[in-house]
């Protein structure tokens, strides 16, 4: 999910909270015998319990002061229909404050809200009194839980993105050694044939200009890892699109049929983005065959003005999602994973079950503008 599809998720069900909020207040006043008896008074209530529940439309923009619009509202409703509570439902704005910002904000806003509850007394009586401040507690409880649960899943997803960086980075850096070594080789070779053959000279020359190029791509990707070495990995050739047939047969040997219809001219792309191509197909067919139930397996590589993409379609019954990789838990891997492969090298990567079910992983991999 984007950032503009998740704000509009955001503001989606904020609306949506804030209208069964206004349906609760509306409840409580229009019943009959319950204070405003006037009409203005009615009025002027329905219109404080709106003004309350609009809050929460823009409370994550600015907490603090759409609760205290909600509190100077709820005072209204306090006066004109006591039935309603301590001060309206701002217990819901309260939850989300406490939600969105640290304890020393929002213990601040519950201790300002609390401090005039033993009006209760006068207005009510104890249980009021009592109503009032475990409402109150009970809507800040809550919102600190969300924050904390919200904060866990934060550093786990960073712990998921730190380790895959890591396994990216070793990656790279085998890659580019390979082409520092060719660069060494050529022009070494060159400067023994510049006089007696300048042809040859020329040829290697070109060499050099090709695997410096080469080198360049996959160090702007590998400058954004974080690169920790701590002997994970063993040394050894790193896997690209050639090595794609052979993924293919060893996960048909362990139950998944999958058809590849691959570009033969994308296996002379740069080595990283063969390599972060691979790793996406690999992980893909690797969910859908344990997570997924997968019987089936399609998958396409198709390279053209510029870009490499990569589309992974299989027909399990379940969205492939190593448990709790949403959250960054697990092997490191999974959706999380490939999505940062991609970002990587300034693509992008999609992920999600179709309509007429299966799921389907597509890339994308810009490599004209990096050469």
């Amino acid at each position: 999910m984007n950032c503009r599809s998740h704000s509009r998720f955001l503001l989606l069900l904020d609306g949506g909270i804030a209208a069964v909020l206004l349906a609760v207040a509306l409840t409580v006043l229009l019943a009959p015998g319950t204070p405003p008896t006037s009409a203005g008074g009615t009025a002027a209530a329905v219109g404080l319990a709106a003004t309350q529940a609009s809050c929460l439309l823009w409370i994550r923009r600015r907490p603090g002061y759409a609760l205290a619009v909600a509190a100077l509202a709820g005072v209204g409703l306090e006066a004109l229909c006591p039935p309603l509570g301590w001060l309206g439902l701002v217990t819901v704005p309260l939850a989300y404050v406490a939600r969105l910002r640290p304890p020393r904000f929002s213990l601040v806003a519950l201790g300002l809200l609390l401090l005039p509850t033993p009006w209760e007394l006068v207005t009510g009586g104890w249980r009021d009194l009592l109503f009032a401040v475990t409402a109150l507690g009970f809507g800040w409880t809550l919102g600190e839980l969300q924050r904390g649960h919200a904060h866990r899943r934060r550093d786990q997803q960073r712990q998921v993105l730190g380790r895959e960086r890591e396994r990216i980075s070793r990656e790279l850096h085998d890659v580019v050694a390979h082409h520092v070594a060719v660069i060494a080789v050529q022009a070494a070779a060159a400067e023994d044939v510049f006089d007696a053959h300048p042809e040859r000279a020329r040829a290697a020359l070109g060499a050099i200009n090709t695997a410096a190029r080469s080198a360049l791509t996959e160090l702007r990707a590998m400058l954004h890892a974080l690169a920790t070495d701590d002997g994970a990995d063993p040394d050894g050739p790193q896997p690209g699109l050639a090595q794609l047939d052979d993924l293919a047969d060893a996960v048909r040997a362990v139950g998944l049929e999958v058809t590849m219809d691959r570009d033969a001219d994308a296996e002379d792309l740069p080595g990283g983005v063969q390599l972060s191509a691979y790793r996406i197909v690999q992980e893909s067919l690797t969910n859908a065959l344990r997570h997924s139930h997968a019987t089936r397996a399609d998958v396409s590589v198709r390279y053209g003005d510029g870009v490499l993409s990569l589309a992974v379609v299989d027909d399990g019954t379940t969205p492939p999602r190593r448990p709790g990789a949403g959250a960054g838990a697990g092997a490191g891997r999974g959706i999380v994973g490939m999505r940062e492969r991609a970002r990587l090298l300034g693509g992008t990567l999609e992920a999600g079950p179709l309509p007429a079910g299966g799921f389907r992983v597509a890339a994308r991999l810009p490599v004209g503008a990096a050469q």
